[in-house]
Formats: structure tokens, C-alpha cells, sequence
């Protein structure tokens, strides 16, 4: 046992699918006395009490977690880390999961991380960085195609662009503000690895698969996930290893190195190529989408997990997971990932949901009559269980087909090549 409070008065900071799905598993604990969520969301507030918060205000939220004596903060988002909320949290006490403003750098800034592996041999593509989109013109203009372009920034999984063309590794170079890295395009399939880390043990969670398109095929534009499977099928347990030996492990052993040890969850999203596991890049946070599908396949009670997480007592807790697959089809509204159209009611999701599966709100509110609403650009995460991926998916699209909303689209292919 972790030693995990029995009582335990919880906050969540975010207000999308993967703080939805990470309510849902909390509000089930014994361990959970009282849960809220800032902002939340129409879905989250089935499940926790929604609150009004500058989440990206370390000041705001310790004043705010003091007057309503929270135990445990949980930070969903990356925003908040980045701006320093887990530091004044332990600062004044307070449990927190998730990383220090410096150990954060690992997702704020692809260029530090790019740098840290060079320094570190993890492997990772070949690659430039650049001070501004001007000082890296030329060399995209020449550069052998096809070329990865990114904004070194946070860009909310959209600042990545893959360009076959000269024109169009310019014309993403336009759009970035900053500094840009610039990388060789690795070639194989991604998969995502995950790890909870309270500092000094490490627990590795299932593998997901994230499918980053727009559209069917791997076509269009990058988004923040349309969707994704868990188990991936192509992350096998040696390349797991693999990835876990030469990539992960060695970037913790060096940020700890730096001072900047790392706390919560890390997620490493992977290119598996004919040399082995190669980093794409870090998040440090959960996935979202992935986090749908791993918390519908966690058996464990995730309070207990988390409070040993925050409290450096992880090596006494081995978390649980169910063997069957699960699948999580977005769903966005008309627009998405630029101009997304919000406003549009949607209904049916009972429907749905009287299937069997598990409807995770990512951008709804309702309004004043009561209706849901989308209010953002990925709107829905349809989430099923399976014996297997195929099973999976088969409960997922067939809830979709309940789902009445007419502002919205969807792949139809996730989980399809798994």
C-alpha cells in the first residue's frame, strides 16, 4: 500500500477529454472525498464539481487550493506546468503531480530536448535549430526533402509540419513565431510510451497509438490526436524495452543530473524505424487522446497511484491494468484544427452510452436551456473495450452512429491498420 489517505479532497486542472477521463477514474475511488475540476467541462461536471481558475497563475491556485484545503492536485494540461504551478505547489505543501517548471522544459521547448539528446546519444532525427522562421528560410529552401518543421514552442500537438515540398516547409516556416527546429523526417510507424514517475521509481503503462490526421489514411493536417488504440500493435514488448533503455530512462537519468529530476507523467512519442526506437518528441502530461484509453484499461484505483506519485512512495504501488484493447474516436467540430465552429448542439450521447461505452467530453458546455453545446475544436472522445482492437472499435463507431450533431466529423479509420 502506498499509505494513501482514506479521505482525500482532490483537484484537477484542465478542462478537456484527458482531465474527463481522469476524473471519471478518480471520482470512482473510495480514497476520493470531494473532487473539483478547473474549468471542467458539461462532461466533467457529471463527475466533479467545476470551479472557476487561472490555472496558468501559480499565486491563484495556491490561494485557491489553501481556502478549499485540497490534499492533491493533479495537472492535466501542459500550460500550467510550464508556467510553474506544480513548483509553488510543493512550495507551499501541497501534493502535486506533475513536473517542475525546469523539468517541464522537455516538452516546452523541442529545441532544449533535441539539445539534451545529443548531448545524452538518445536517439533522435538529425537536426538545426533556429532563432526565428527568417534565419532558417534558406536552409528549408534547400534543404533534402521530405523535412519536419517545428515550432519550438508549446503549439498544442499542431506546430509540426511534415513538408514534401520546398513551398511548403515555407510556408510553414510563415505561421511559426520563435524559434524553429528543423528535422530530418524519420520513416516507420509511431507509437506512443508512457511512464508515472514519482522522482526515483518508474512505472510503465500500457503502449497506445495515436493517430494525429485530420482526415482517413493519415491525411491532412497534424491535429492534437483523432483518435487512438491501446495496446499499440507495432510497440512490442522488445522494442518497448528498447525504448525504454536507450530513450527514457537516460533523458530522467540526465534531467535528474541537471537538478531538474522528474515528477508525473512523461510521454514519449516514438518513430519506430529500421534502426530501432527513435524520440519524436516529449510531452509531459498525458496524452490526449491516449489517456481515454488508458484510463479505460486501468483497474488500479487511481488516487492511490497518484498520491504515491506526488509523495515519492511509488515503489510500493504496481499499477493494474485489464488486458482487453481500448479505442477512442474523436470527434471535431466543422473547422477543426483552425477555425473550429462551436456552438452546435449535440444529442444522442445516452444513446451511446447505453452501448457500453464511455463518452469523454473534451470542448462542451451546456447552456442556459440546458442543451449541450460544442465549445471547442475536439469535442467528443467515443471510448470502447475489447477483447481486442477490432472488438474495440466495432462498440466505438457503432456508439457514434447514436451521436445526432451535424457541426461534427470523425475518422472512420481509427484502430483500422492496428
Amino acid at each position: 500500500m502506498s499509505g494513501a489517505p482514506d479521505s482525500l479532497a482532490i483537484l484537477v486542472l484542465g478542462g478537456g477529454g484527458r482531465e474527463h477521463a481522469l476524473c471519471w477514474r478518480l471520482a470512482q475511488s473510495p480514497r476520493c472525498r470531494r473532487l473539483l475540476c478547473a474549468p471542467g467541462n458539461a462532461g466533467i461536471a457529471e463527475e466533479a464539481e467545476c470551479v472557476a481558475l487561472a490555472i496558468t497563475d501559480p499565486a491563484a491556485v495556491v490561494e485557491f487550493v489553501t481556502e478549499y484545503a485540497i490534499d492533491l492536485v493533479v495537472i492535466g494540461p501542459e500550460a500550467p506546468l510550464v508556467a510553474g504551478v506544480a513548483d509553488a505547489l510543493r512550495a507551499a505543501g501541497v501534493a502535486v503531480v506533475g513536473p517542475s517548471q525546469a523539468a517541464a522544459e522537455l516538452e516546452a521547448s523541442k529545441g532544449f530536448t533535441k539539445d539534451l539528446c545529443a548531448e545524452h546519444e538518445i536517439p533522435t532525427a538529425r537536426f538545426r535549430r533556429f532563432a526565428g522562421a527568417a534565419d532558417a528560410h534558406h536552409y528549408v529552401a534547400v534543404h533534402p526533402l521530405p523535412v519536419v518543421v517545428k515550432a519550438d514552442g508549446l503549439a498544442g500537438g499542431k506546430g509540426v509540419t511534415v513538408a514534401t515540398t520546398n513551398e511548403e516547409g515555407l510556408a510553414a516556416l510563415a505561421e511559426i513565431q520563435g524559434p524553429v527546429v528543423v528535422e530530418q523526417c524519420l520513416v516507420g510507424p509511431e507509437a506512443s510510451l508512457f511512464i508515472l514517475t514519482d522522482g526515483e521509481t518508474v512505472r510503465v503503462l500500457p503502449s497506445a497509438q495515436d493517430h494525429k490526421r485530420l482526415r482517413d489514411g493519415d491525411e491532412g493536417p497534424n491535429t492534437g490526436g483523432m483518435g487512438a488504440v491501446s495496446p499499440s500493435p507495432r510497440l512490442t514488448p522488445a522494442l518497448q524495452k528498447q525504448a525504454l533503455e536507450r530513450i527514457v530512462l537516460p533523458t530522467l537519468a540526465a534531467m535528474k543530473a541537471r537538478g531538474t529530476p522528474f515528477q508525473g507523467f512523461l510521454y514519449a512519442g516514438l518513430m519506430l524505424t529500421a534502426e530501432g526506437p527513435m524520440l519524436i518528441e516529449y510531452n509531459v502530461r498525458l496524452g490526449d487522446p491516449e489517456a481515454q484509453v488508458l484510463m479505460m484499461r486501468l483497474e488500479s484505483d487511481l488516487v492511490e497511484l497518484l498520491w504515491a506519485a506526488a509523495t515519492g512512495t511509488l515503489a510500493s504501488v504496481e499499477p493494474r491494468f485489464s488486458s482487453d484493447a481500448a479505442v477512442t474516436v474523436v470527434m471535431a467540430a466543422k473547422g477543426y484544427p483552425w477555425n473550429p465552429v462551436v456552438g452546435t448542439v449535440i444529442d444522442g450521447l445516452a444513446a451511446a452510452e447505453a452501448l457500453g461505452v464511455k463518452v469523454f467530453h473534451a470542448g462542451t458546455r451546456r447552456t442556459e436551456a440546458g442543451r449541450l453545446v460544442a465549445a471547442g475544436g475536439r469535442v467528443l472522445n467515443v471510448t470502447a473495450s475489447g477483447h481486442d482492437i477490432s472488438e474495440a472499435r466495432a462498440l466505438a463507431y457503432a456508439a457514434m452512429r447514436k451521436i445526432n450533431w451535424h457541426g461534427g466529423h470523425f475518422r472512420r479509420d481509427i484502430g483500422k491498420s492496428a
